[in-house]
């Protein structure tokens, strides 16, 4: 992580509102106002946190008017594309509030949940945790699959994450200072590590709205590779394929061996070539697909003993 700026305000905010940030360039302005309308509403004192994750379509240059219109407003420019989870960890690396809120700056995390958000934060919730009731931008299918891999991970690893989580939470300043200090591993699930500190939570829903502008940056394949990165992060159970697998093929030799054995006795020919194939094919199948996964956590190792930076800041602005 990169030394943080000395010279900012000394004066600490009770919230800090982290906003991960990539090409967002036609929303920006309206989640700007949007939030500053909400907080003006509440008696406490606050900063907003862009971070602008590499994004190549104009929204640095408005972020960087924003910031020069509102004293209240930082933006953290990378010097690349870091991804998602990176730019939400080096908001919360960067924050001061007492308490911190991570939100999407595409106001499909409303911001009017934010004073409900403050309430349960201050009865005593260290982590605040939102989770979708619906969402209105989501079709039948998307919506069965994110069912899918909430009840997928939460059957294999001994952990249970809440269903339909979102990157919308609020944690205190003691959870932010343990995230900014330990969980620093390159291969990441920020909104299921929250749910695993311990410490007084509470869950609270809200309604996914359709996208303000633009268009979701997460394709069917990156979606895929994060639902691999989180059950990855919260269980082993892939890496026990290989001897599910090989106690089935095992099994099944034994009945082949019994069958052929009472064919020869019976002095009867013993047949299954396409039996023998289909056995062998899959057989092979199976253990490409269990090196596959092995493959995968040496790669996730690989990248941690690396020791390489979670994200590069080339400025800060505010």
């Amino acid at each position: 992580m990169e030394n943080l700026d000395s010279t900012i305000n000394p004066v600490v905010p009770m919230l800090s509102i982290v906003l991960s940030v990539y090409n967002e360039a036609d929303g920006i302005a309206d989640c700007h106002r949007e939030i500053s309308s909400v907080m003006s509403s509440l008696n406490c004192t606050y900063e907003m946190i862009f971070v602008n994750d590499g994004s190549s379509d104009g929204t640095e240059r408005i972020l960087r008017e924003i910031a020069a219109q509102d004293s209240l407003v930082r933006v953290i420019n990378f010097s690349r594309n870091f991804g998602h989870e990176a730019a939400m960890l080096a908001g919360i690396d960067y924050s001061r509030g007492e308490a911190v809120i991570c939100m999407d700056a595409d106001l499909q995390h409303p911001p009017a949940k934010i004073p409900a958000m403050l309430e349960s934060w201050r009865a005593g919730a260290e982590v605040v945790n939102m989770v979708r009731a619906d969402r209105l931008d989501a079709n039948a299918i998307q919506k069965a699959n994110s069912r899918i891999f909430y009840r997928l991970i939460n059957s294999i690893s001994n952990v249970r994450l809440a269903e339909n989580a979102s990157d919308y939470f609020l944690i205190s300043r003691r959870v932010a200072d343990i995230l900014k200090s330990d969980f620093r591993e390159r291969t990441r699930f920020l909104r299921g590590i929250i749910q695993i500190v311990g410490f007084n939570k509470t869950t609270l829903e809200y309604v996914a709205s359709e996208r303000a502008a633009g268009k979701s940056k997460y394709s069917f394949f990156k979606l895929l590779r994060l639902s691999f990165t989180a059950i990855s992060s919260f269980s082993k159970v892939p890496l026990q394929l290989g001897i599910i697998a090989g106690i089935i093929f095992g099994l099944i030799s034994i009945v082949l061996i019994i069958y052929s054995l009472i064919m020869w006795v019976h002095d009867t020919p013993v047949s299954g070539y396409t039996t023998l194939v289909v056995f062998m094919s899959a057989f092979a199948s199976i253990q490409m697909f269990v090196i596959g996964i092995i493959g995968q956590y040496i790669g996730y190792i690989f990248d941690e003993i690396k020791g390489r930076p979670i994200y590069i800041v080339k400025e800060v602005w505010g």
